[in-house]
């Protein structure tokens, strides 16, 4: 795939996945057209060469695989994992909230979430609604409001003279979004909302009632290139939607010749301890359906690559990395080290990245934490104690990690994909 078509690829894809359950479903359509078939965790397996699959858990977490003309016990697996969780603002169970005729939403922060730039931003509502239908069915459909439809104001500077210099930002009271004003005997309920919009979105739906809902507000404004000359890409959800999409066109665009799988787990951001997170047990349970008894072989034939995206070098703030760490946008994917295993790369998993690097003759860079600042983490480490895998963690460098709006370099996912193609397609990986 060429540089141009990447990128153009990849920001429809951004656009299309403002929640981890939108992300999968934009991932399932992209299997689906490349011929993958839908297993269902709930059915028998039977399995063929050759031929690929996906299976789906909670409708945020996926685990697409092509079983190769070999059997993985012999062959090994060529796998790579991301997540398709970001930082966010969710709405809370009972979120009403009427002030001086201002209908409001209450949210609960979900994840590690950069809080200052959701100010004075155009805001979108989307996620999933449980509901019961005219049959007496409970059902799941996905909702995408698609438009602006709140705003969280900052208060002004007049009001606020330390702003600049000493402001603070209370999650409770600073941040309900507001969505509309209202009359003073306002009997509007959140879910009345929803229903209407489920009228709008899918007109084939009747709700007798809403039951439940996972929502989260994401910005309005659609990803872009950015730049003079367009070297960056400004998105909201790169982190990690970014590295799902590089591993999803990297097992699409393999040749299928060798066992190969791409798992993109939910709830990364808050710990992987959940049914569907890489501390919980889809990924091993897809494993033993598909290896059965040879699955300890093939683990010790395996290797696992851990996508999730690293931080570059900023021109403003350069003490902040090792000095001779600082990966650039644009020079290549980084490779992440950490002798405290926060990362799981080691010796061996990274000498297999670079010499395949070398072999297309494209770039790298090695990322370590500086040694007086704390590292954070991802699903390498859990899934390489899980499983017992051999691990690298890598990532596309980045600004603005966890912001409502990030950057990154527009040749670098580009790169990576190139790598994990042919990773996945190598015959032998340890």
């Amino acid at each position: 795939m060429e540089h141009a078509e990447f990128n153009t690829n990849l920001l429809e894809f951004l656009n299309a996945s403002p929640t981890p359950w939108h992300a999968v479903a934009s991932m399932k359509h992209r299997l689906d057209q490349a011929g993958f078939r839908a297993l269902d965790e709930k059915e028998d397996w039977e399995l063929e060469a050759g031929q690929g699959y996906y299976a789906i858990r909670n409708g945020s977490s996926i685990v697409a695989f092509r079983t190769g003309r070999r059997d993985p016990a012999e062959a090994g697996i060529r796998m790579v994992g991301a997540h398709t969780d970001s930082p966010c603002l969710k709405v809370k169970p009972n979120p009403e909230l009427r002030r001086k005729g201002f209908f409001q939403l209450g949210v609960e922060v979900y994840g590690g979430v950069l809080l200052n730039p959701w100010f004075d931003r155009d805001l979108s509502l989307a996620g999933r609604v449980t509901y019961v239908d005219e049959s007496g069915s409970v059902k799941d459909t996905l909702i995408d409001f698609r438009k602006a439809v709140a705003y969280i104001p900052s208060l002004a500077i007049h009001l606020d003279r330390e702003a600049n210099s000493n402001r603070t930002v209370n999650p409770q009271t600073d941040l309900p979004p507001v969505l509309m004003q209202v009359p003073e005997d306002d009997t509007t309920r959140f879910t009345d909302l929803l229903t209407d919009q489920l009228a709008t979105e899918a007109p084939g739906v009747r709700v007798r009632k809403i039951l439940g809902y996972e929502l989260g507000f994401y910005d309005a404004q659609p990803a872009s290139l950015v730049g003079l000359r367009e070297d960056f890409i400004a998105s909201a959800r790169l982190d990690n939607l970014l590295s799902c999409y590089i591993g999803l066109q990297a097992l699409i665009e393999s040749s299928g010749d060798e066992p190969a799988l791409l798992v993109c787990n939910d709830h990364e951001e808050v710990g992987s301890m959940s049914a569907e997170g890489a501390q919980g047990a889809f990924l091993s349970a897809v494993l033993d359906r598909w290896c059965g008894k040879g699955r300890a072989r093939a683990i010790a034939r395996s290797m696992m690559i851990s996508a999730d995206n690293a931080h570059g070098i900023h021109p403003n703030y350069m003490d902040r990395h090792d000095e001779n760490h600082g990966p650039l946008l644009n020079q290549g994917p980084v490779i992440k080290v950490n002798h405290n295993q926060r990362y799981a790369t080691n010796s061996r998993s990274a000498a297999l990245y670079r010499h395949i690097s070398d072999e297309l003759d494209l770039p790298y860079q090695t990322f370590v934490v500086r040694s007086d600042m704390g590292c954070g983490s991802t699903i390498g480490p859990l899934t390489a104690g899980n499983l017992g895998v051999t691990t690298l963690d890598i990532g596309v460098p980045q600004f603005g990690m966890h912001s409502i709006r990030e950057m990154a370099g527009t040749r670098d996912g580009v790169t990576l994909f190139r790598v994990l193609r042919e990773f996945m397609q190598r015959e032998e990986v340890l």
